[in-house]
């Protein structure tokens, strides 16, 4: 068991490199600082239960499922869509499989688990999760946009001609409709733009 809780141990300072990895993509759009990998995901675990409990489905399963989808990235980096196009992708349940290697059974079997649902998209919180990922690209590419960075806006696009949810599609529309700071001038009794 000691060698087992090991094993979990060294996987938790790895997910910590998440934090230190950006998204890779942003540069092309001129970020010169783009997101870190575990901001994103963040993020995108907060989109996935919102957007899971208007669609009627679990939240805490959609988040949790979040949580996890980019965890691989500890091992292939963020690779962004031009990079795939000629470094391949590599199969996020193999890497799955080798960072789980070792750990007691039963945790290997969760994790597991949970990335080969994310990635089937076949359950209605797995379907949540994936729009939760492209909704959170369409919300940071509106926040780049608005610090000046122009090229976000293909970020915007793509992932807006994505989404599938009834839910994601209308908190795309509203948030397309909106500045980022909108919150903080309702908050302060302002008037929003």
């Amino acid at each position: 068991m000691a060698d087992e809780m090991a094993q979990v141990a060294r996987f938790l300072f790895e997910s910590g490199t998440l934090k230190a990895s950006r998204r890779t993509g942003w540069w092309m759009a001129g970020v010169r600082d783009p997101e870190s990998v575990a901001e994103h995901a963040w993020r995108t675990s907060l989109i996935a239960s919102v957007i899971a409990a208007l669609e009627g489905a679990d939240p805490a399963r959609a988040a949790f499922l979040a949580v996890w989808h980019d965890s691989q990235e500890t091992r292939t980096g963020d690779v962004n869509h031009l990079g795939k196009k000629y470094a391949g992708e590599a199969d996020p349940q193999a890497v799955t499989a080798d960072q789980v290697s070792g750990m007691p059974e039963f945790l290997a079997t969760v994790v597991k688990d949970v990335v080969a649902e994310y990635e089937a998209r076949e359950s209605a919180e797995a379907v949540c999760a994936r729009d939760a990922d492209k909704l959170e690209c369409l919300l940071q590419g509106i926040e780049y946009k608005a610090q000046g960075y122009e090229l976000a806006q293909r970020w915007i696009d793509n992932s807006r001609g994505r989404l599938v949810t009834k839910t994601a599609n209308e908190l795309a529309d509203q948030l397309l409709g909106m500045d980022p700071l909108d919150w903080l001038r309702t908050v302060l009794g302002e008037q929003p733009n």
